[in-house]
């Protein structure tokens, strides 16, 4: 049977590679500082990497160590593999001065059961997403039919301002972060541009990045990239400040490869991407279509990786 492309997967390649007009940098994002001491990120969590006593896991954790400052970018697919992970990694987390989650799957999330346990004032910071405790979509309760008789209808006819919405992650020192914002001098909490709108099979998860300055320009991380990464680079400004390094999961796993092709090839032209260390949803498809676009330029991070930026 010849092979046709799903409508899901048709629409998640259109809305990759359709092109995202580029914003003027905002007056409201601070002009880039870099960081006094070298930058270093070590992949807590991921599936893929050198035979080690560390233990592979679907799933994605990061820690960033920027200014003196640690930050958690994202917590993985299991609080126990978190945990064994930091552990063999001598990494403390009870150290950490912000955690911040990408989106809302449980493969990016999981480990905030460990965080709550062994760090419970921590700051947590995650989209402005109903999983989160945040507002209930009111497209759910605001269709209103008057004929409809009191009992029947929602809030007896007449709903709340808000509604807000039941969450797992209660117990959390958790911020909801609905817009583009500092979160410490040099590092920014970038939310997608295509955030809460309507797009297929999941695009309009509200997800954040995370963008660092460096002694080497602006670094991007990202955790899954739900929204489109072209949203993502939009979002961080990438054509105007440039990418030294884009690192993270890309969320490729869905795209036929000669899309793959096409949005790595114009990931340094397009988007002025210098560099990139791949990881977690990237699929292996590409991981190799990346290597073969940036050569020296493509930067392992495998479970365990420590990436340093800046002098050593």
């Amino acid at each position: 049977m010849p092979w046709m492309a799903s409508p899901f997967l048709v629409s998640f390649v259109a809305m990759a590679l359709a092109p995202l007009p580029v914003r003027a940098p905002s007056p409201a994002v601070a002009p880039a500082r870099a960081a006094a001491a070298p930058v270093r990120l070590t992949v807590l969590v991921d599936a893929f990497g050198e035979p080690s006593a560390l233990r592979r896991d679907w799933g994605f954790a990061m820690l960033v160590e920027h200014d003196g400052r640690r930050i958690l970018f994202d917590t993985g697919n299991d609080a126990e593999v978190l945990a064994h992970n930091a552990a063999a990694l001598g990494v403390d987390l009870t150290r950490l001065d912000a955690v911040v989650i990408s989106h809302r799957h449980g493969d990016h999330t999981d480990g905030l059961r460990h965080i709550r346990a062994v760090h419970p004032s921590v700051r947590v910071f995650a989209p402005a997403d109903e999983a989160f405790g945040g507002e209930t979509p009111p497209f759910l309760y605001r269709r209103p039919v008057p004929d409809l008789p009191a009992e029947q209808r929602y809030f007896g006819g007449t709903p709340p301002a808000k509604v807000p919405h039941g969450s797992a992650w209660r117990g959390l020192n958790l911020e909801l972060v609905p817009a583009t914002r500092e979160l410490f001098p040099g590092v920014r909490l970038v939310v997608s541009a295509a955030a809460g709108r309507e797009a297929p099979a999941g695009a309009d998860l509200p997800e954040l990045a995370l963008a660092l300055d460096t002694p080497e320009g602006q670094v991007l991380l990202v955790g899954c990239a739900h929204p489109g990464l072209p949203a993502l680079l939009a979002a961080a400004e990438a054509p105007g400040r440039g990418v030294a390094l884009l690192a993270g999961g890309f969320h490729w796993a869905p795209v036929p490869d000669a899309a793959i092709a096409s949005l790595a090839a114009e990931l340094p032209t397009r988007w002025r991407v210098m560099a990139v260390a791949p990881g977690h949803c990237t699929s292996e498809p590409g991981f190799a279509a990346l290597r073969r676009v940036y050569g020296a330029r493509y930067r392992f991070a495998g479970l365990g990786t420590r990436l340093m930026l800046g002098p050593s």
